[in-house]
């Protein structure tokens, strides 16, 4: 459904309208929460360029979709330690930026760290 209202959006407003970039942001959503780290991962990395020119680069849609490529990132169970240090550094980046609303992306930074840390002792107790 969010596809399609995506598209839609796509399809009659255009890419650079606000209107069409929070239907990408919700429909990226849709696709973290069912697991589809990779289709996520590619239409925010189509999208967020896109919102950082219309919105800025300070904008909450702009920010929520970067904590949403992040957790895309960190939360795969396949993610790389490459893949967890840049969900790690785009965090970072997004709560330099968002700081005052940076509750929610503090919480993702702690768990994207978290799930390096693990990522990284297990890759020096098993280098395999």
């Amino acid at each position: 459904m969010y596809r399609d209202v995506y598209s839609g959006r796509v399809k009659h407003n255009g890419e650079e309208d606000r209107v069409t970039l929070i239907a990408a942001l919700n429909y990226a959503i849709s696709l973290v929460c069912l697991k589809r780290f990779e289709e996520a991962k590619s239409l925010l990395r189509k999208v967020m360029p896109v919102a950082r020119r219309v919105l800025g680069d300070t904008h909450d849609h702009t920010l929520r979709m970067r904590e949403i490529y992040a957790r895309a990132l960190y939360y795969d169970p396949d993610a790389t330690l490459d893949d967890l240090h840049e969900a790690v550094a785009t965090l970072e980046d997004t709560e330099r930026i968002a700081h005052p609303i940076t509750k929610g992306i503090e919480n993702e930074l702690r768990d994207a760290r978290a799930a390096l840390r693990a990522r990284e002792n297990a890759a020096t107790v098993d280098p395999d």
